[in-house]
């Protein structure tokens, strides 16, 4: 089974920039995508940002909120993603999911958190204005 296991969450001021990392390991040689979610206080679960990585290698996708100000990209072994976060502010409080999927293609179009097969636990973020 992929294991997935995220880290650099933390607290920062409104303005300032974290990096998360995602690593997997066991089989992880199936994945085909992966992505970060974010769970805000009374927000709904939001789909961030995601990347292929393998078949259409690269292509990415940001949600409109994130736009600009996050980056998600790939080592070249394809078990790592992260994710820079700039210009952040209090709205991007929460906690931040790497998810894992190996039984779909994904590109430059968003994937539900239902269709991805792995999730991390989580890493909590705070900005404080």
């Amino acid at each position: 089974q992929v294991q997935l296991v995220e880290s650099g969450g933390g607290s920062v001021q409104a303005g300032g920039s974290l990096r998360l990392s995602c690593e997997a390991s066991g089989y992880s040689e199936r994945i085909l995508c992966m992505g970060w979610f974010r769970q805000s206080p009374g927000k709904e679960r939001e789909g961030i940002t995601g990347i292929s990585v393998r078949g259409n290698d690269g292509g990415t996708f940001y949600a409109d909120s994130v736009k600009g100000r996050f980056t998600i990209s790939a080592d070249s072994a394809k078990n790592r993603v992260y994710l820079q976060m700039n210009s952040l502010t209090p709205e991007d409080t929460g906690t931040y999911y790497c998810a894992a999927g190996d039984t779909l293609f994904c590109g430059n179009i968003a994937v539900p958190w239902s269709e991805y097969n792995y999730w991390g636990q989580g890493t909590q973020v705070t900005v404080s204005s």
